[in-house]
C-alpha cells in the first residue's frame, strides 16, 4: 500500500530472524519459489516483520517480494472506514479480496513471472493496479490479517499479539482514530483472527521470541 508508513525496532528484527532461521534450509534448497505468511491482529507487527524477513533473505542472497493483504481490500481504506460506520456486520474476511490473493500465488507457483496486482494509494483513497516482475523472487512473502487461511503457503507465521498488547503500537501508526468504535472492530477481527493461530507453523510471542508450532506436528 502506497503511503504506508514502517517503523521497525529491534523487535521486530529479532522476531525475524528468529522466525527466519525455522525454514531458510527449505527455501535454500526449494525447486520452486517459496511462499511465506506473516498474520496477526492490527498493529501486531506484520508489515515490519515481513520487512525484515525480507531483509534477512537478502544478507543470504535470496531475493524476496512483500505482498501486502492491505491491497485487496474491497474498497480503498477511508471508503471502507465508512462501510463499516454505516454496518459494522461489514467487518470480516469479506472486506478482503482472499480468493484473488489465492489466486495470484497459485498463478506464480505454476510459473507466472508477471503479476498484476492492486495497489491502494492511501492518501488518494483509491485502488490501482501495478505489474510486478517476479522472474528473479525466490520468496513471495504475503502479510495481512487474514492471510493463514491462504492455501499453498509453506511456511505460516503468526504474531500472537491482541488488540490489547497492540495498542501502543496502533497509537504510534495513528491511521486510525482510537475510539470505542474501533475497538468494537478490533474485538470483532480478534474473533475472527485468534482462531487462525492453530493453523500457524510459527508463532511469535507477546515479547517478540519465534517459537515452532506444535499444532501442524506428524
Amino acid at each position: 500500500m502506497r503511503g504506508d508508513i514502517l517503523i521497525l525496532d529491534k523487535n521486530h528484527r529479532k522476531a525475524a530472524r528468529q522466525s527466519t532461521a525455522f525454514f531458510l534450509d527449505k527455501v535454500k534448497t526449494s525447486n520452486r519459489k517459496f511462499v511465506i505468511s506473516v498474520a496477526g491482529e492490527s498493529g501486531a507487527g506484520k508489515s515490519e516483520i515481513a520487512a525484515s524477513i525480507s531483509d534477512i533473505l537478502t544478507e543470504n542472497n535470496i531475493s524476496s517480494f512483500i505482498i501486502q493483504q492491505d491491497d485487496y481490500f474491497v474498497y480503498p481504506p477511508k471508503t471502507n472506514a465508512k462501510k463499516r460506520l454505516e454496518d459494522i456486520a461489514w467487518v470480516g474476511m469479506d472486506e478482503v479480496k482472499l480468493d484473488l490473493i489465492k489466486k495470484e500465488i497459485s498463478q506464480v507457483l505454476a510459473g507466472e513471472t508477471k503479476l498484476i496486482k492492486p495497489l491502494v494509494i492511501f492518501d488518494e483513497d483509491k485502488i490501482v493496479t501495478e505489474e510486478i516482475d517476479l522472474s528473479d523472487i525466490q520468496v513471495l512473502i504475503i502479510e495481512g490479517t487474514y492471510i493463514t487461511t491462504i492455501n499453498n503457503i509453506d511456511t505460516r507465521i503468526f504474531i500472537d499479539r491482541d488488540y490489547n498488547d497492540t495498542r501502543q503500537s496502533r497509537l504510534k501508526r495513528s491511521r486510525e482514530k482510537q475510539d470505542d468504535f474501533l475497538e468494537r472492530i478490533l474485538l470483532i477481527e480478534h474473533q475472527i483472527i485468534s482462531k487462525h493461530k492453530r493453523l500457524a507453523d510459527i508463532i511469535i510471542t507477546k515479547d517478540f521470541n519465534a517459537t515452532k508450532s506444535t499444532n501442524n506436528d506428524e
